[in-house]
């Protein structure tokens, strides 16, 4: 599962539902791909922490739901920005974080990785809403005293409920063939996060390099090394210094988590083709910064040097 968005995930099911009639001996197989009622478009907006993640018509903030300190509520805005009523049912999930970013749903814990699911309740479980309307989730932390120090983190997780009958389309008419119909489900969950203690955590990148080609985007290799009590999140930036000239900023990105338990995190990311950019010469800098309405605080930083 690639991560399209900064600390979210897509998921993406298909659903099998077939209306037989006759089995004669040559029978055919007839494959109707649903139009799905919320396309997978996701929009990234606001500013970081408290930003709003779009999928389809669905748009959610904040991003991150964390509990720290004497936080025990949380409420996430729900909006339906489209012309259709849509309906999403609201479940939480456990994910392991991969060591190339990508998630995977699981049922047990890894060794040093603690669920929140059982500290966390949220209501309601189910939303309807009709063109631009907008409805709060309710996420509210118990019984935190009986935790002990770490992080423990689940996902709450919006699963679209497809349109069977999508307008303009027709039942299958029942003849001597076997119609499958495939519609696809969409869905977006995003971290919630509880945190008990002091934090331990320190991070650090290694292994840089850079892949270029006359007629492809040159794309930086890194790797994120993380230790600690906690999960770290923060913004990338990466700019040229050239030997004599001006420092050119070439790439940026928002929102890039390491997870707990995982210590590494191995990351390719797409930079400018800008112009008066020597790709062969210079450095690359590198900075890994937290989040913030204000100044960001720098969590760590790296130079490439280029020939």
């Amino acid at each position: 599962m690639k991560e399209p968005l900064p600390d979210a995930t897509v998921s993406f099911k298909t659903l099998f539902t077939m209306n037989k009639s006759r089995l004669p001996g040559n029978r055919s197989i007839r494959l109707t791909w649903y139009r799905v009622f919320l396309p997978i478009l996701l929009l990234l907006g606001g500013v970081f922490p408290f930003q709003s993640m779009a999928q389809g018509n669905l748009l959610l903030t904040p991003q991150r739901v964390i509990f720290e300190g004497t936080k025990r509520i949380e409420e996430l805005n729900l909006a339906n920005t489209g012309r259709d009523t849509a309906r999403y049912v609201i479940s939480l999930i456990n994910l392991r974080m991969k060591e190339d970013g990508g998630f995977e749903e699981i049922s047990q814990p890894d060794t040093g990785q603690n669920f929140a699911d059982k500290w966390v309740r949220f209501f309601p479980h189910s939303v309807f809403l009709g063109p631009q309307e907008s409805q709060l989730v309710k996420i509210q932390l118990t019984r935190p005293g009986g935790m002990q120090p770490g992080e423990y983190r689940s996902h709450i997780y919006f699963r679209a409920i497809p349109d069977q009958k999508p307008l303009g389309e027709k039942e299958p008419v029942p003849d001597s063939s076997i119609s499958v119909h495939l519609i696809p489900v969409f869905g977006v969950s995003i971290p919630v996060i509880i945190r008990v203690g002091p934090s331990t955590t320190q991070t650090s990148l290694s292994d840089l390099s850079l892949e270029r080609g006359t007629d492809t985007v040159p794309v930086l290799n890194l790797a994120f090394h993380r230790t600690g009590s906690m999960s770290v999140y923060g913004d990338i930036s990466v700019d040229h210094i050239p030997a004599q000239g001006k420092t050119i900023r070439v790439g940026t990105v928002r929102g890039i988590a390491v997870y707990t338990p995982n210590s590494i995190r191995r990351f390719r990311m797409p930079l400018e083709n800008a112009k008066g950019v020597d790709y062969h010469s210079g450095k690359l800098k590198v900075v890994y910064t937290t989040p913030s309405n204000h100044k960001p605080v720098t969590i760590t930083e790296a130079e490439l040097i280029l020939h």
